[in-house]
């Protein structure tokens, strides 16, 4: 099925969008400005707080013109209170008009492509034309964590059959295994067994190079994790590329690029918060996952030579500073990569902080202000 046909009608409405997949630039941004969300869990906060931020913070992006606002699953880690990408965007969908909402995304290995197809299906009947669905291939976890999501040892195994799973869960999708197939009579629902209608376009997400060859085989959008993976990134976006063959779904390829940003008034600031998520990366790294940290906690810490050039590694790929700043580096990062997209992510402490980070950067780049 193409994902060009009444999705692409959809896309439209909030007059950003040009097809299913495709953004529209907006003020002077060079590229569509979307958001990733990790629903982070501040010391201090609490999971319902950290989700209460993420309505507002959709309800912002939509105000603000972001084209899309996805979440990503993790699991078995306290700052991150994004396990359930499927409930989180139902309730999403639930308090916004316009939006696209998606997983950014979805581990698919860690699932049965039936259980995806059928709750993606359910998420697309709540908000038709809205819903975008963003696959990735590791668990999204520690490996202890990841065996116990699939009751299995066998990690490599679920890794290797991607495309495998990628297949059976887009005829799930579409409602087309042939006849002779063990699951010709089985049907996802909602889905297209209830009469013609539109599902969710699929991304394949990726940090090195294996989705991005695959989705340039299959004609699929591409969502590159460069926000975690800086030096793979042009590497990838360029086998991408050089892999693409055009499909029911574009005729050209269409990536994306998850950044780390952060603006505030003034730089200290700026740098007082994107500290926060860089030491709450190195305890990941390092064992031991919690809470994101406090500004004040990041600042009294005590960095060990390594655990210092560990977080000014981190910090180099965040764009962070001043609106002024965040524009300019957004966009030299845009320039070389050739990103069709930007989505925006800000891991830090304060939940205002990441608020007022996305409205200064709209700001910046002078998005309307929708209705």
């Amino acid at each position: 099925m193409s994902e060009t046909g009444t999705q692409a009608d959809a896309g439209t409405a909030d007059g950003a969008g040009t097809d299913a997949v495709r953004g529209a630039a907006l003020g002077s941004a060079p590229v569509p400005l979307s958001v990733l969300d990790l629903v982070t869990v501040g010391s201090g906060s609490t999971a319902s707080r950290a989700l209460a931020t993420s309505v507002e913070l959709s309800r912002l992006a939509e105000r603000r013109g972001y084209h899309r606002h996805w979440v990503a699953e993790h699991h078995s880690m306290p700052g991150v209170a994004s396990s359930s990408p499927a409930v989180i965007l139902a309730h999403l969908a639930a308090h916004t008009r316009r939006i696209r909402l998606g997983s950014g995304g979805v581990m698919l290995p860690n699932h049965a492509p039936l259980v995806i197809a059928e709750q993606f299906g359910t998420l697309e009947a709540l908000a038709p034309g809205r819903i975008d669905l963003g696959l990735g291939r590791a668990p999204g976890t520690d490996g202890a964590t990841a065996a116990a999501l699939r009751r299995t040892d066998r990690l490599n195994e679920g890794a290797d059959d991607f495309p495998e799973q990628l297949s059976e869960l887009t005829r799930f999708l579409d409602d087309d295994f042939p006849d002779a197939h063990p699951y010709s009579r089985i049907h996802a629902v909602p889905g297209p067994v209830q009469g013609p209608k539109g599902r969710p376009p699929v991304w394949l997400l990726g940090s090195s190079g294996f989705s991005a060859r695959l989705a340039g085989l299959l004609g699929l959008p591409f969502a590159f994790a460069h926000h975690f993976s800086a030096r793979n990134t042009l590497p990838a976006l360029d086998l991408y590329r050089e892999s693409f063959r055009p499909s029911a779904v574009l005729d050209a390829p269409y990536a994306l690029i998850g950044v780390g940003a952060l603006a505030a008034e003034d730089e200290k600031e700026a740098y007082r918060q994107v500290l926060t998520g860089a030491l709450s990366m190195l305890r990941l790294r390092t064992g031991r996952p919690g809470l994101i940290p406090t500004p004040e906690e990041a600042e009294a810490y005590g960095f060990s030579p390594a655990e210092r050039e560990f977080a000014d590694g981190w910090l180099a790929n965040v764009v962070y500073g001043t609106p002024d700043a965040v524009r300019t580096g957004l966009d030299e990062l845009q320039k070389r990569t050739g990103a069709d997209e930007l989505m925006l992510t800000a891991n830090v402490h304060g939940a205002q902080a990441r608020l007022r980070s996305h409205e200064l950067i709209a700001d910046a780049y002078g998005l309307p202000e929708l209705d």
